[in-house]
């Protein structure tokens, strides 16, 4: 079962950065594509960035040029995921979660930010992330 704890998140101002961090265990038989979908008040889940194991990176139009994300696999036991948050908007006020999707799931040919945020990936708790204007 795999287990995914965040850490990170608060209070910050707009134009400010921020760093989330996610340790994922629990998977030593899968393999999983890895990566964040938001949550705001009143609106649906959407996908943010998303990393493969190669290190290929997707975003989410709304995050392009501001949020990095990336990952460290250098651990046998855990892979730790981040989330690299600059310029901070108002907009990206959210519950943010670190999201996983078995790699399998992208055989289908669905968009991989679409995957996360499906019944396909899994999630946990998520961190509040709160721009003030």
């Amino acid at each position: 079962q795999v287990r995914l704890v965040e850490l990170g998140g608060g209070l910050v101002q707009s134009g400010g950065s921020m760093r989330l961090s996610c340790v994922v265990s629990g998977h030593t038989h899968s393999s999983y594509y890895m990566g964040w979908i938001r949550q705001a008040p009143g609106k649906e889940r959407e996908g943010v960035a998303g990393i493969d194991h190669d290190g290929t990176t997707r975003y989410a139009d709304f995050v392009k040029g501001r949020f990095t994300i990336s990952r460290d696999d250098t651990s046998a036991i855990v892979n730790i995921l981040y989330l690299q948050m600059n310029s901070l908007e108002p907009e990206d006020t959210a519950m943010y979660y670190c999201a996983v999707v078995p790699d399998l799931a992208l055989r289908s040919g669905t968009e991989p930010l679409d995957l996360l945020r499906s019944q396909y990936g899994y999630w946990d708790q998520g961190t509040q992330v709160t721009v003030s204007s």
